[in-house]
């Protein structure tokens, strides 16, 4: 429930949503680039199979775009609800009721009744929301920058493809490089859980591999 009339955007997408985009790009691009067959992939197969991996991120970086967008009108609409549903309490209990279901998890029922109250009294100082949320420049920029993280995803499994002629070494030499950005995900991600990164990112290269097996053996 912040401050609805000047709100500031939050960085797009937290590190978790960030990193899942890039692996979601990742596998859909290896998807199609494992369905190329080493031993008998000509140049112009090659080149459908690239411009089709290119293709469906393109269509699912839009569609991931919008739903961000999405995701922002709804978050803000909710937040001016429940903003007028706490003002509109007959009384305090009822305001603090409302307040701690909207808390994330268990914290609602931890947080005690002079917190709830401090919440309620800023919740009444703040400015009269507007009548419906709205999208912004910086929303927009927003939904940009997640259409673009699952467009370059696709990039580094696609390149080789593009630099090498000989189809068995453009194939070892993406798979290594899809693992090698597995591995770069997988370890910020354990950064930013706390736990061991190293760890986190041989765990996520281990599901990479067979995530790369799973698709030549189902497509190639």
């Amino acid at each position: 429930m912040a401050e609805l009339k000047h709100e500031k955007r939050a960085p797009v997408l937290d590190p978790v949503e960030r990193v899942s985009e890039i692996i979601f790009g990742l596998i859909m691009a290896l998807s199609f680039t494992g369905t190329v067959s080493a031993a008998t992939a000509g140049s112009e197969e090659i080149r459908t199979v690239m411009f089709a991996a290119l293709g469906c991120n393109l269509a699912w970086g839009l569609v991931d775009g919008v739903m961000y967008l999405v995701s922002l009108m709804t978050e803000r609409t909710r937040n001016i609800t429940l903003l007028r549903r706490v003002r509109g309490a007959a009384a305090a209990p009822e305001a603090h009721a409302i307040i701690a279901d909207a808390m994330p998890g268990r914290l609602g029922g931890i947080v005690s009744e002079k917190a709830l109250e401090e919440i309620r009294l800023r919740i009444t100082a703040l400015p009269e929301p507007p009548a419906r949320g709205r999208l912004g420049r910086d929303d927009f920029a927003g939904a940009l920058g997640v259409f673009l993280i699952v467009v370059l995803s696709t990039f580094p499994v696609v390149l080789p493809f593009m630099l090498f002629a000989e189809v068995p070494l453009a194939m070892r030499v993406s798979n290594a490089v899809a693992l090698v950005t597995l591995f770069a995900c997988g370890f910020a991600l354990g950064r930013y859980a706390g736990g061991i990164p190293w760890r986190s990112g041989f765990a996520m290269a281990a599901i990479g591999v067979v995530l790369v097996i799973a698709t030549i053996a189902l497509g190639g």
